[in-house]
């Protein structure tokens, strides 16, 4: 039989485990407090094995419902309302520009653009990335507020904004990036632009706490799943999809968990069954050194934010896709490497960065790190109060706009369902 041992203290934390007289069971569950209400268990989000219990209901209260607060006086956000002047798609089809070019000042106007690695050019057009992270933060903070509160008022509000963002013909953005990361006078959208729909990963799960409730219309739920299943197919069979998917670096992890975060929304077995396929048979033996780091991302000018964005990704990845039957998060190979062994290299520089011995980054070094996800998915799942500590102690909500964009967990509560 099931139990745990409910601890109070400084650190909040719960040793989870079974009963002592069971017959030889042994592996834990997940249990995490959610204030007063409790959603029931949904197909989308399984409880999760865990060796640790942590009240996130309890600690992301008040920061919870002062973001769902601001989103019911929201108005709601859309791509339409920005037209992009260098956008060759239409008004439904999102468009942003490659971080890292600037105009070639050589070049009377500017073109083509030129690569300055790590340097984000503050002159590029934004507002279709501003627009969906206003929606997805809108949504995660109504989907957190309902989970914990079961205030409908949530869930009306949070239903506005799915509706003008993904399903009225007039306001809706089209299900692809075809012209994500666009560069002036080179390309009208890149593969490399599909990193930006990662901001859309945390949909899916304030969905699956909103339609609980039967403010909820089962339409609007439909809708909604066809919408990601077509952005998931077009990811899956454009050129610029696929060329993504391949990446060497933190742009295929990316990529794989928003195919993983999609297709665990609308119920497709195949396509989470080759996320696991990717971690297992890609990112860990092709993107993981011995030792825990990455390489590729060490290289770059930006190295301790790229290893902390990558680390991130994988952890959430084992979040998503882990099950009793396959899980990820005690995946290693025959010399080591796993998921535990990348946090095992990066957890000292988080908890003191003063120990990174590499060149600092070329941009927002100093507003590194924040509360990790990372820390939080693996602290549970591997039984590491220590990352769960240090989670608690880091800022929930980062203020550089270079470190918030790199962060696609806004509402964590919404990942521990």
């Amino acid at each position: 039989m099931l139990g745990c041992l409910v601890l109070s203290g400084a650190t909040g934390l719960a040793a989870v485990g079974t009963d002592a007289s069971a017959s030889g069971a042994s592996d834990p569950v997940i249990v995490i407090s959610n204030s007063e209400f409790q959603i029931p268990n949904s197909k989308l989000f399984a409880p999760r094995l865990t060796k640790l219990a942590l009240d996130v209901g309890a600690i992301d209260r008040e920061r919870i419902l002062k973001a769902a607060e601001a989103a019911l006086k929201l108005e709601p956000p859309a791509i339409t309302k920005h037209r992009a002047k260098l956008s060759a798609g239409g008004p439904n089809d999102f468009y942003s520009n490659a971080d890292y070019f600037w105009p070639d000042p050589s070049k009377p106007d500017g073109l083509p653009y030129i690569n300055r690695d790590g340097e984000s050019n503050p002159d590029n057009f934004f507002h279709h990335r501003l627009a969906m992270r206003a929606e997805r933060d809108a949504v995660a903070a109504l989907g957190a507020a309902y989970q914990i509160t079961g205030n409908p008022r949530y869930v009306v509000k949070a239903v506005e904004l799915l509706r003008v963002f993904f399903l009225n013909p007039q306001s809706r953005m089209n299900p692809n990036l075809q012209y994500a990361q666009a560069v002036p006078g080179l390309s009208p959208g890149r593969s490399w632009g599909i990193i930006d729909g990662l901001h859309l990963a945390e949909i899916p799960p304030a969905i699956a706490a909103l339609q609980t409730s039967p403010e909820f219309p089962p339409e609007v739920l439909a809708g909604l799943k066809k919408w990601f299943r077509e952005l998931a197919d077009w990811m899956l069979t454009s050129e610029n999809g696929r060329t993504e998917g391949a990446a060497k670096n933190n742009h295929s992890v990316a990529y794989w968990l928003q195919i993983a975060a999609f297709s665990r929304f609308t119920g497709d077995a195949p396509k989470l069954a080759e996320c696991r396929r990717q971690f297992k048979e890609v990112f860990v033996p092709n993107q993981m050194a011995v030792d825990g780091s990455f390489p590729l991302e060490l290289k770059r000018t930006k190295p301790y934010g790229y290893s902390i964005f990558q680390l991130d990704n994988l952890a959430t990845l084992c979040q998503v896709l882990s099950t009793p039957d396959e899980d990820l998060w005690s995946f290693k190979l025959a010399d080591g490497r796993g998921i535990r062994r990348a946090m095992e290299f990066l957890h000292p520089y988080l908890a003191d960065k003063s120990k990174w011995l590499r060149p600092p980054d070329v941009q927002a070094f100093d507003s590194w790190p924040a509360r990790q996800p990372s820390l939080l998915f693996a602290g549970l799942a591997l039984g590491e109060p220590k990352y769960l500590e240090l989670w608690r102690r880091l800022p929930a909500d980062p203020e550089d706009p270079e470190v918030r964009r790199n962060i696609a967990i806004t509402q964590p509560i919404l990942w521990l369902q």
